[in-house]
């Protein structure tokens, strides 16, 4: 039997790939209030799963992470309760991003999604962010936003990735005031849809790491770039 959860979680993109291990590891943890959020609840049947056989424990919530009305309204449903911990986990990666094959509208999407979004959830949830011992936001990034790693292509996903990575870093100075600590994390090259099957390693050692890193940041940390096994990652 696991003890009362103690502490609340916010995840985004719950419905597949590292958001799904990540709901997982928190359940195994026993510790953790879940509140687990994703654009189609009704088509995501492993959460709904995970959900059924923790009543208690794990909330699905439908939420669109581009969608001001979205975002206000999941806000509104956590209530006053205190959030622990953010993990601005949703992300989207789409075709067409070398110079002879650009899509400027899924562009404009990646940077809704990928840059947008995580500010927008961490300024709607600062209040409940404000009510906890140890709150924390962390939102999950990719090297591929690093400037220290010049490459090519990728146009939308690389700069969408490094400007969140650059808002982050101006929400921590601007948090540390409330006590929230806010950092950016590589998850690894994971073997998910977005990151291909010739991937290094898989969401399962990902989440734990991510899970590892994020249990235990404090304000010492905020501010930094971060990778899934808690080494820093150059800028």
């Amino acid at each position: 039997m696991t003890s009362p959860a103690t502490s609340t979680l916010v995840v985004t993109g719950a419905n597949r790939g590292i958001g799904l291990e990540l709901v997982r590891r928190f359940l195994a943890d026993g510790a953790w209030r879940i509140h687990a959020a994703c654009r189609a609840p009704e088509s995501a049947m492993a959460l709904a799963d995970l959900a059924a056989g923790h009543p208690d424990r794990l909330t699905v919530h439908p939420l669109d992470v581009t969608d001001a009305g979205s975002v206000a309204a999941f806000a509104e449903a956590l209530g006053e309760a205190p959030v622990d911990l953010l993990i601005n986990n949703a992300g989207v990666l789409n075709p067409h991003q070398t110079l002879d094959d650009l899509d400027f509208a899924a562009w404009e999407r990646e940077l809704q999604v990928n840059t947008l979004a995580p500010m927008r959830m961490a300024v709607a949830l600062r209040p409940q962010l404000r009510r906890a011992a140890n709150p924390r936001i962390v939102t999950i990034s990719s090297q591929m936003g690093s400037l220290a790693r010049p490459r090519g292509g990728s146009y939308a996903y690389r700069s969408s990735k490094a400007a969140v990575n650059k808002a982050m870093q101006g929400l921590a100075i601007d948090l540390e005031a409330d006590g929230i600590c806010v950092v950016v994390m590589h998850p690894g090259w994971v073997r998910t849809s977005m990151g291909g099957g010739s991937a290094e390693i898989d969401p399962q050692e990902s989440a734990a790491g991510i899970f590892s890193v994020a249990t235990r940041l404090s304000m010492a940390d905020t501010g930094s770039f971060l990778q899934w096994n808690g080494e820093i990652h150059p800028w």
